[in-house]
């Protein structure tokens, strides 16, 4: 009787610290989740932060571009106020933040479409720094939000894998969605002047 009650107790302990394994390794893999998407977000505020000087910039070659300038103006502050907190992140609220980054990409693509236009703006040094910044931000918001899904798609195996599904289920660890092609990407823009 001595033996099966030590053997009970084994098993409970062992999965008593199987349990706790599990667990940390699931808040380590969300924490990871929500580093990634904290890293996406500093890259779409440093480009946030970069169109105004982008935008004076070109303002002072191209006056009569006012149409697109408040474009990029615009879609800049929709994309500002667009936040998502990672706790509470859909699939549909992930669609609305991507939509409006998508709006400064397209706003962007007219505004540097315009400078084709202005062969001195386009030798300034100013616009030329600012371009070149501007084009590294965007190489590193890709990496970031691939970065990103990879987070996701790691978190989110793990918790639908089982045993940890129960566990993932029992503390309310729930999947995270992820960066998909804006719709209409697929066809590159077309450039009239």
């Amino acid at each position: 009787m001595k033996k099966t009650w030590i053997i009970l107790l084994a098993v409970i302990i062992l999965a008593a610290f199987y349990c706790i394994s599990a667990y940390n390794s699931l808040i380590g893999q969300e924490e990871t989740v929500e580093t990634a998407w904290s890293n996406v977000e500093n890259q779409y505020q440093r480009r946030a932060d970069l169109i105004p000087n982008l935008v004076n910039t070109v303002k002072g070659y191209a006056t009569h571009e006012q149409e697109t300038f408040e474009a990029v103006v615009s879609a800049r502050a929709k994309a500002t106020q667009t936040t998502v907190d990672i706790k509470e992140l859909t699939p549909e609220k992930m669609q609305a933040y991507q939509e409006a980054q998508g709006e400064i990409g397209k706003a962007l693509g007219r505004l540097l479409a315009i400078t084709e236009n202005y062969p001195e703006l386009k030798a300034n040094e100013n616009f030329q720094t600012l371009q070149a910044q501007l084009e590294g931000t965007e190489n590193r918001i890709s990496v970031e939000r691939r970065k990103f899904n990879e987070a996701a798609r790691t978190f989110n195996t793990t918790i639908r894998r089982f045993p940890k599904n129960i566990i993932a289920g029992l503390f309310g660890f729930e999947k995270r969605p992820y960066f998909e092609a804006q719709e209409g990407n697929e066809t590159a823009p077309e450039v009239k002047f």
